[in-house]
């Protein structure tokens, strides 16, 4: 019988599908859930507001290095970069499910965030090995692109259980058993396997500099919605079913880049990253100063959503015309920078919302992004970079 009259999808589909999965664990329904899920965490344990925004920097410093570390080894343990994922996501979830102090629940949290660091390199590498080169950079878009139903997956799923949380955070712990053994068990060892990537050259390093300066300040400003978002609106009243469909607009709007890739791709680069980051921003603002009003909050992270996925789409596209052969090593260093930029913002928008309220520090984050869409896009790459359909979301 041919493959396409054969019941059920062939492996390699079968493992694209596994690696989305596993994407939208590592990165919705682990490492971005806490924000969706912490106005009840503190309610429960007592964990202040400044403190919320100091494990979030944890979370993200956990994220770089679990990063680097994956686009060290990627090349040979790839299914051994999986199963850390796993294991990192699986446990940090089960911890805070059964957390009873905020001190642990706050390693757990640092410690599940580590999985979506893992998560993304191994999948390139998986993805590679198994999908022939006619599909294989569709394959790697859809893998990628997990983000935005993982975030509807978890918005879904705190309507369906909060307040209780616990059982939230025990149900992605069993998930991230069966996703992570899906992949290996697809993968059945037929990944390329080679010494990794070469050392980037100076010239390599210096061309990225509006790049990296460009995602420092997008990754700083985005850390008030993707922490201190919910938060917000519940704060100004919303309802608790208000507040969490607000968490499926922001993937909703995320994984909509997918039907604006042939309009990112005809604008190009640069016009994609002033929208992208521009409405982020500005979304941010009217969340700011409009918290109250759930028509436009729920507008606002649609918005937000899409314009954090455009804008990275447009840096994506931006480093691989600057060298397409180490666009691998390009997407993982502005990824790191932008989660560390998360990483600097949170704390300081949590500590700015602690003395003088969340208005002027969600303004200050908006500033800062609108900030990062003026840099001037001096190099070449962000002249001719196309950002295709590229809709990845590294939060």
């Amino acid at each position: 019988m041919k493959r396409s009259l054969s019941f059920g999808p062939s492996r390699p589909t079968a493992l694209v599908a596994a690696g989305t999965a596993l994407i939208a664990l590592t990165y919705g329904l682990v490492r971005l859930a806490y924000g969706l899920f912490l106005p009840e965490v503190q309610a429960d344990l007592g964990l202040g507001t400044s403190a919320a925004g100091y494990v979030s920097a944890g979370a993200s410093t956990s994220y770089c290095a679990a990063a680097v570390l994956g686009f060290v080894t990627a090349g040979r343990r790839p299914r051994l970069l999986v199963l850390g994922a796993g294991l990192s996501a699986g446990v940090g979830s089960a911890a805070m499910a059964s957390a009873q102090h905020p001190a642990v629940f706050s390693i757990a949290a640092i410690l599940g965030s580590a999985g979506a660091g893992l998560a993304s390199p191994a999948m390139v590498q998986l993805v590679r090995g198994s999908s022939a080169p006619p599909v294989r950079e569709r394959d790697q878009a859809r893998v990628n692109a997990g983000t935005g139903p993982g975030l509807v997956a978890a918005g879904l799923l705190a309507l369906a259980l909060l307040p209780n949380w616990r059982l939230a955070w025990g149900l992605v712990a069993a998930l991230a058993v069966g996703v992570t053994a899906a992949v290996l068990w697809l993968d059945g060892e037929r990944a390329a396997r080679g010494a990794g990537l070469g050392v980037p050259t100076r010239s390599w390093w210096v061309a990225h500099g509006d790049l990296v300066a460009a995602a420092l300040g997008m990754g700083a400003g985005s850390a008030a919605v993707w922490n201190f978002g919910r938060t917000v609106l519940v704060g100004a009243g919303a309802s608790e079913r208000t507040s969490v469909l607000a968490w499926v607009a922001l993937g909703l709007g995320g994984t909509a880049v997918i039907g604006t890739a042939r309009l990112l791709d005809g604008v190009g680069p640069v016009a994609a990253w002033g929208v992208g980051t521009s409405m982020a921003g500005g979304a941010t603002a009217v969340l700011a100063l409009a918290p109250s009003r759930s028509g436009w909050a729920l507008l606002a992270c649609v918005a937000f959503g899409w314009g954090f996925t455009a804008a990275t789409g447009a840096l994506i596209a931006a480093t691989s015309r600057i060298d397409p052969g180490q666009a691998p090593a390009g997407t993982s260093l502005l990824f790191v920078v932008l989660v560390l930029g998360q990483a600097l913002g949170a704390p300081l928008v949590g500590s700015l919302a602690s003395t003088a309220g969340f208005a002027p520090a969600f303004v200050t984050a908006a500033v800062a992004m609108l900030a990062a869409a003026l840099l001037p896009p001096l190099r070449t790459g962000w002249r001719s970079a196309s950002p295709a359909a590229v809709c990845v979301s590294p939060s």
